[in-house]
């Protein structure tokens, strides 16, 4: 069972890394599942404050993913249709066969989103989806960064206590 878990747990700090850049896997949560999952095996005893951190931590940055592309987007003067464009186009971005359609469908999402609320000022538009864009860009740079951390705590913790598995 402990091999089971840790297994499924290593899979899930991987996917913790794709969704990192996916919008409908919450990256840094997965990836804190693995580490919940290696620490429920007998091999590695519970640390129920390093749990608690790291969850503090994934929590946080589920909670400033949905923040920060929206506050790129008002910083750079777009309206709540630019923040919903940028969500829309996230999403269809993500199911689309294009190269890069997250990044894609983020930024003409907030523009056209941007261009409903006012279709006379195609400057600002603009100005709002490169906000959009940003403020993804950041909010998937954090993500990986958490996500990656928690490769390497559930990498360290395994090797700590790897006589105990094999």
């Amino acid at each position: 069972m402990d091999i089971f878990l840790l297994l499924v747990g290593f899979v899930l700090v991987l996917l913790g890394i794709i969704g990192s850049f996916l919008p409908v896997l919450p990256g840094p949560l997965t990836g804190w599942l693995g580490l919940l999952l290696l620490h429920l095996t007998s091999a590695v005893p519970i640390n129920w404050t390093y749990l608690g951190i790291t969850l503090a931590i994934a929590i946080l940055i589920w909670i400033l993913d949905y923040i920060i592309p929206a506050i790129g987007t008002k910083r750079f003067g777009g309206s709540t249709y630019g923040v919903y464009g940028t969500t829309i186009g996230l999403i269809i971005g993500l199911l689309s066969p294009i190269p890069f359609g997250i990044l894609i469908g983020a930024f003409l999402g907030a523009f056209i989103g941007e261009l409903l609320y006012d279709k006379s000022d195609k400057k600002r538009a603009f100005k709002a989806s490169i906000g959009s864009f940003i403020g993804l860009l950041a909010s998937a740079t954090i993500k990986f960064s958490v996500s990656f951390g928690f490769v390497v705590l559930f990498l360290m913790k395994f090797w700590d206590y790897k006589g105990r598995f094999f």
